[in-house]
């Protein structure tokens, strides 16, 4: 006779009194083999997508470009080119797939190789980026680079792309969560939240921002007392309303020179502020001396106090200055967003002393000169070269937007290595026209959109360059004024 028995599975619970390490199994220790595996093999046979778009963002961000730049600088250039190299491969990658072609299977041989031939371009290229940054370095009298510049770089450009790869992958999770239809209507929700909400809020907290700056009185600027000078107690216009900027020029050095200068709170609006401006040069002797100039100024209302010195050295005493804020934004936001503020400011002011000095039986001599968005502002007063020679004794442009600017009769101050200079939209497709230029360091191929991306990521830090580099010039903005 037989003995039927019965068995059943062993659970965790019969195991638990006669294992000292419940955590332990031996499928777990797989598990985590397996998945140490796989990353090994995923790093050493990525994507053809990942590899290229990496590649193709690092290699792109290495081209020369026009000025020195900190490791920092650089990696937050590369991460942001390959984060959107990775990007446009996922589309791609994406689009191929609807048409039934994985490239990656297709092509899967060559994963590695492709891999191994990338990591030795990048290699060479960033020995080029080397003896190219040390050559703009040697020009421009600033220290070498060396290993530990590009260890810095590769480290920030990893935290780059992984923190933004991360993010996309994120919102890849949720959008496959909340389905096609649902995702569609919270980016529109979104959307819409950002341009009527969001963007506006942003806005007006950067002008706000800004103002508020305008409106700081730096303590280690005194007052002038000279009735010479805007702000001071003989003055029509007050200290506190000329601005930030205006408050340095009225102070700056030498002592010589006639100042004036009217803040965007001086008055109300333009036409006030022009008169207002009028009033001044009149009360401290302006239209008596036997040169004016008229400084445009850049959009945060700022006027170079190199360019100051150099019209003293160039007309000693016998000079009136004058400029009228239009702005306290930085000239790249104005230049955006308020160029016709800049051009109408000029104009109105140009006009105003041109009239009053056609009143006078002693006549000063009138010159014009603007840096950058002034330099802009400034030739827009004129409608071509011959209205500017004929109205104008001389006018001086200093680090022109994309050499915009009437060189007829007038004296063009331009660095080659000043990315300002350069940039314009044209840029992705066709070379600049680099006239007048003063060449003080090498200059890049160019090369199309490459070298668009380059010099737009080099306007960050133009003012950042060494003196007589960048966007950065010296008295010769007065001393190099032309005569009548």
């Amino acid at each position: 006779m037989s003995t039927l028995t019965t068995t059943r599975p062993v659970s965790a619970r019969d195991n638990a009194g006669t294992s000292s390490s419940p955590s332990f199994s031996p499928g777990r220790g797989n598990q985590w083999k397996t998945l140490v595996t796989k990353g090994f093999h995923r790093a050493a046979h990525p994507r053809i997508g990942t590899t290229l778009g990496i590649g193709l963002g690092t290699l792109i961000s290495l081209a020369p470009g026009l000025l020195p730049r900190t490791p920092s600088a650089q990696a937050m250039l590369t991460g942001l080119l390959a984060a959107a190299a990775l990007a446009g491969a996922g589309i791609l990658r994406f689009a191929l797939l609807r048409w039934d072609f994985d490239i990656n299977r297709r092509l899967d041989r060559f994963r590695t190789p492709l891999l191994g031939s990338t990591a030795l371009v990048v290699v060479g290229m960033v020995a080029q980026a080397t003896h190219w940054q040390n050559r703009l370095r040697t020009a421009m009298d600033t220290a070498l680079i060396g290993p530990d510049y590009w260890l810095r770089w590769a480290l920030i450009s990893i935290v780059i792309v992984a923190v933004l790869t991360g993010v996309v992958r994120v919102t890849g999770w949720f959008a496959r969560k909340l389905g096609p239809v649902r995702s569609i209507a919270v980016g529109v929700v979104a959307a819409s939240a950002l341009y009527l909400v969001g963007i506006p809020a942003a806005v007006n907290w950067r002008q706000s921002t800004y103002a508020a700056a305008n409106a700081t009185i730096d303590p280690e600027l005194v007052q002038p007392v000279s009735y010479i000078r805007s702000g001071s107690a003989g003055s029509a216009i007050s200290w506190p309303s000329l601005g930030a900027q205006g408050r340095k020029f009225v102070t700056g050095s030498p002592s010589g020179p006639i100042r004036v200068y009217v803040g965007l709170d001086s008055a109300t609006d333009i036409d006030s502020r022009v008169a207002l401006a009028i009033r001044e040069l009149e009360r401290s002797g302006g239209f008596e001396r036997s040169n004016i100039v008229l400084a445009v100024p850049t959009g945060s209302g700022w006027i170079d106090p190199d360019a100051a010195r150099g019209f003293y050295e160039r007309f000693g005493s016998d000079v009136a200055l004058v400029g009228m804020q239009y702005s306290y934004a930085p000239s790249w936001v104005t230049f955006v967003f308020g160029r016709d503020t800049a051009v109408a400011y000029a104009r109105a002011l140009f006009n105003a002393v041109e009239r009053r000095i056609g009143t006078l039986d002693h006549k000063p001599e009138l010159y014009v000169y603007g840096q950058s968005l002034g330099a802009l502002g400034g030739s827009s007063i004129f409608a071509d070269d011959a209205d500017q020679d004929r109205r104008t004794c001389a006018a001086l442009w200093a680090g022109p937007p994309a050499g915009q600017v009437h060189h007829a009769g007038a004296t063009v101050l331009a660095n080659s290595s000043d990315p300002v200079v350069h940039w314009s939209p044209s840029l992705l497709w066709r070379a600049p026209e680099l006239r007048d230029v003063r060449v003080d360091a090498p200059v890049p191929q160019w090369l199309p959109v490459v070298s668009f991306l380059q010099t737009s990521a080099d306007l960050l830090a133009a003012l950042n360059a060494p003196a007589g580099h960048g966007h950065r010039y010296g008295t010769d903005q007065g001393t190099a004024m032309g005569t009548c």
